[in-house]
């Protein structure tokens, strides 16, 4: 049989984690979240692997979602938030040292919470999501394993722009009761509000999966939404790269369009012909005009600056005149164009 304090350090073991999966700490911190929750469970003799102890240590709520409701109280009602944290610690002192009495809340406790819950509503159509949020808050406090009245207070935390709380709440929700479907869009709905598109994708789609026969409209839209940010997402993120991949190795521009331009037809093409020929010219001539280098020098570090040098006049008289046999003009004149010394 555990103790108090054995339930309470599960607690703080399964929300350390929960944050690993959660978004709400990075895959690098798995090492120390690791490492704290074994020195945990070897400080208070308790096995943080073994799921049946930390689901009867942390009931129908994790840690995050008592603490969530200890923090509103305090903030909203400082003198009611001591007496319920002290009537709380009474009723859990009482569960501990009475493995007879009941677990759940009284018929009572039922109503009174349905009664806040319907206050809480009625706040929510006038748009005063702090009173909504706190109506919820003591109807999860008489009776904390209701999915609904998670459900109801991840929307207000929704509207009320606090989408971390929502996406706790949503959570916690669905995890009670997966098949109440509005908790799957308002989890869809808090994580998507936090830039996380997929994660906001597959609530939907759990929704989607649990409301049978294709799923709501609603369900479908959000899902849709969620979908179409994704693949923005995944669209920027291989942009650069396609990008990076048009020019030559190490970065070198694509100079095959500059090539065509003098009637050349790419490396090993009119290798023979000379400058006056219609053929393609020596580039290696070229490349050793200090000028000219440095023009490539730019264009190497701003491939972009391609299609600027492709549409300048001054260059395709240059190439006209040379695919006309007129030869290649005096690359000092050349750069003297100020449109092309720019580059």
């Amino acid at each position: 049989m555990t103790t108090t304090k054995q339930r309470l350090a599960l607690a703080i073991c399964d929300f350390l984690n929960t944050s690993l999966t959660d978004g709400t700490l990075q895959a690098d911190d798995k090492d120390n979240i690791d490492i704290a929750v074994n020195c945990i469970g070897e400080a208070f003799g308790i096995d943080p692997s073994d799921k049946a102890a930390v689901s009867e240590a942390i009931g129908s709520q994790n840690l995050l979602q008592i603490y969530s409701v200890y923090e509103k109280l305090k903030q909203t009602k400082p003198a009611a938030a001591a007496s319920s944290s002290s009537s709380a610690a009474s009723a859990t002192a009482n569960n501990n040292n009475s493995s007879s009495s009941s677990n759940g809340p009284t018929e009572e406790d039922k109503k009174q919470a349905e009664s806040l819950k319907s206050k809480g509503n009625a706040a929510m159509a006038q748009k005063d999501y702090p009173t909504a949020i706190d109506f919820y808050t003591q109807a999860l406090t008489l009776n904390p394993g209701n999915a609904v009245y998670l459900s109801n207070r991840a929307a207000a935390h929704s509207a009320a722009r606090d989408h971390e709380s929502a996406r706790a709440d949503a959570e916690a929700a669905v995890a009670i009761d997966p098949k109440y479907t509005k908790a799957w869009s308002r989890l869809g709905l808090a994580r998507f509000a936090l830039g996380d598109a997929k994660g906001a994708m597959e609530a939907y789609q759990k929704g989607i999966e649990y409301e049978g026969n294709g799923g709501s409209e609603a369900m479908k839209k959000g899902f849709e939404t969620a979908k179409r940010r994704v693949e923005e997402l995944e669209a920027q993120n291989d942009a650069p790269a396609a990008r990076g991949g048009a020019g030559g190795a190490g970065g070198l521009p694509d100079l095959s369009s500059l090539a065509s331009m003098f009637g050349g037809g790419g490396a090993g093409a009119g290798a023979g012909a000379g400058a006056g020929s219609g053929g393609m010219p020596d580039f290696g001539s070229i490349m050793n005009n200090p000028m000219f280098a440095q023009m490539a020098q730019n264009l190497m570090s701003n491939p972009d600056m391609m299609s600027n040098l492709m549409s300048n006049p001054r260059l395709r008289e240059m190439a006209n005149q040379f695919q006309g046999g007129g030869g290649l003009p005096d690359m000092s004149s050349l750069m003297n164009d100020p449109n092309i010394a720019d580059l």
